[in-house]
């Protein structure tokens, strides 16, 4: 399977999440183009990297994910936000939507993200991804 060119950053303050995330999303050759530890980092990377997608923990340390999802949208609104988190309550889901283009509790990442990506990247199950910024840059 050749890489699909969805940029995605994984933001997550445990690295072995991190590391998880990014092997699942590598088996289903997504381009993972970087991830952050915090969400001040994520900022960061956002304005660097430009990725299609941020998954996005909602806990972390120094800015969580709430108050990143906020400056990615100012400073970047044509990325879209995955919430991926341990919190999985329905209440919790509604009110990050504002947020986000997507929520996916970790309990349910193995069979619950990657159709979410799939359908963010706008193609079927089974298709190609391609990255709105290779039509843009």
């Amino acid at each position: 399977m050749e890489p699909v060119a969805a940029r995605i950053l994984i933001v997550d303050d445990h690295l072995g999440a991190r590391i998880t995330i990014r092997e699942l999303l590598g088996w289903h050759s997504f381009q993972v183009c970087g991830d952050a530890k915090d969400g001040k980092e994520a900022i960061e990377k956002v304005t660097e990297l430009k990725p299609d997608i941020v998954l996005l923990d909602i806990n972390m340390p120094v800015m969580n994910g709430v108050q990143a999802a906020h400056d990615i949208r100012r400073i970047s609104p044509q990325t879209k936000i995955v919430f991926l988190t341990i919190h999985n309550a329905p209440a919790v889901s509604h009110a990050l939507r504002v947020w986000a283009h997507g929520f996916v509790p970790k309990s349910a990442a193995g069979t619950d993200l990657i159709p979410v990506l799939k359908g963010l990247a706008g193609v079927s199950p089974d298709g190609p991804i391609k990255s709105r910024r290779a039509a843009t840059d």
